[in-house]
């Protein structure tokens, strides 16, 4: 796992990492967030953070304004997957992996089962509170 260091100057720990990428994803109108603290559970990653959007256009659009906002960061984006069109975006940032579906996909999946219970403490951000 990275350090997260960006390439310029400034330090960013991994909770203003992972701020940031919430922060881009409720930009774009992402809902259902949820972060997973899945150290304890595997050493690939630290968090998934899991987000919920209307349609495939619009999980690529959360993909790549994560992406985008990483980057003005200096961070560098691991791995996109997911082509458009698709209902389920990965944005691999080493430590941080972003998990962007639509609603189907995201309850046929769930991730939150699988990987363990969402971190306490953390913004779930659903359709109503959007604004």
């Amino acid at each position: 796992m990275s350090d997260l260091q960006p390439k310029d100057s400034n330090t960013l720990d991994l909770t203003t990492m992972k701020d940031l990428v919430i922060s881009a994803l409720e930009d774009v109108k992402g809902f259902d967030i949820t972060v997973l603290d899945v150290r304890k559970l595997t050493s690939m990653t630290c968090y998934m953070v899991i987000c919920s959007a209307t349609s495939s256009r619009q999980a690529q659009s959360l993909a790549d304004h994560v992406k985008v906002k990483v980057k003005e960061h200096g961070f560098d984006v691991r791995g996109l997957e997911g082509d458009k069109g698709s209902e389920w975006v990965l944005v691999d940032l080493d430590d941080i992996v972003v998990h962007i579906m639509v609603p189907t996909t995201r309850a046929y999946f769930n991730l939150e089962q699988l990987w363990g219970e969402k971190e306490s403490g953390t913004r779930h951000i659903t359709p109503d509170n959007l604004n």
